[in-house]
């Protein structure tokens, strides 16, 4: 199963159904973000077995109405509503004249209190939403059919102290959220903590990998550039060897440049620590330059 499947069903099943005006509330953002609203016919889809359940529950709670779902080929299950009576009550509940052209829109009145604006979003996501795997990627979004349900929902999420995006999409209209803080905050408020602590953790697991590979970048670039500069001193000393021949040199530049030869892919600290007795990084650095300063006056004399 997804990742947005499980938040839903975490949703579904840890969040109770206890007051009218939540389960109003929640009713009303599925309704909005649902497959059918209408003054003819409410029709709601979803493949989950939790959220039917919960729908049940809900629509018993806050409209007395006992609804029972159909399964349709694809194994769905399909609730519909066309009993103009029962229509009747739920656009009543929500300030609606089911006579009247249905301009949808969201009842503020609805939701005045900050519990029933959460139940609000919560039933919007279950109908109409969804959230990506954290570990691919940070984006959760809201999707309905209607402008005004957009925008007022967009004014409704700033009211609550988040800062969503929106946009239209394919002839529907979209809000979404990027940054993996907003996402895990919004999870949390409308019911599903467990969903955000899972985005917690792939975050860190990517903060983890990521540092991991830069540090392991950094090491490959700094072993490059040990191997780059031990190469530039070796060919310096074969030089002044082919030239002029290393028992020429003096003692201290000799042993260091039989040093390096004898290995040829160790850092200064390294080359540092190998000498008898051991010296600084800085006093072998000093004699690995004399030797190439050597190298390139002793080329020149003899070109």
């Amino acid at each position: 199963m997804s990742f947005s499947f499980d938040v839903k069903t975490e949703l579904c099943k840890s969040v109770p159904v206890q007051k009218k005006c939540c389960a109003l509330a929640e009713c009303y953002g599925i309704l909005l973000y649902c497959n059918t609203f209408s003054a003819r016919e409410v029709r709601i889809i979803t493949g989950s077995d939790s959220f039917a359940a919960r729908i049940v529950k809900l629509f018993k709670k806050a409209f007395g109405v006992d609804l029972q779902s159909q399964k349709t080929e694809g194994q769905k299950h399909s609730f519909v509503i066309s009993d103009p009576a029962v229509i009747k009550k739920i656009f009543e509940a929500y300030g609606y004249d089911p006579e009247s052209a249905l301009q949808h829109h969201i009842n503020l009145a609805v939701l005045e209190d900050e519990c029933c604006r959460a139940s609000f979003v919560r039933g919007a996501f279950l109908a109409g939403g969804s959230v990506m795997d954290p570990a691919k990627q940070y984006h959760l979004e809201l999707v309905t059919d209607h402008s005004y349900v957009c925008r007022e929902a967009y004014s409704i999420l700033l009211d609550m102290g988040f800062d969503p995006k929106d946009i239209p999409r394919n002839g529907h209209y979209v809000i979404y959220f990027k940054h993996s803080e907003a996402i895990e905050d919004l999870l949390t408020t409308i019911g599903a903590p467990m969903a955000a602590m899972n985005i917690m953790e792939a975050k860190v697991e990517k903060n983890m990998r990521n540092a991991i590979n830069r540090r392991v970048n950094c090491d490959s670039a700094n072993a490059d550039k040990v191997v780059m500069a031990a190469q530039t001193q070796l060919d310096a000393i074969r030089k002044l060897d082919r030239i002029i021949g290393l028992d020429e040199l003096p003692d201290k530049l000799q042993e260091t440049a039989l040093l390096r030869i004898a290995n040829p892919e160790a850092s200064l600290s390294d080359l540092a620590m190998l000498s008898d007795p051991p010296m600084s990084k800085s006093c072998l650095s000093h004699r690995l330059r004399k030797l190439m300063e050597l190298a390139e006056k002793t080329q020149e004399i003899s070109d």
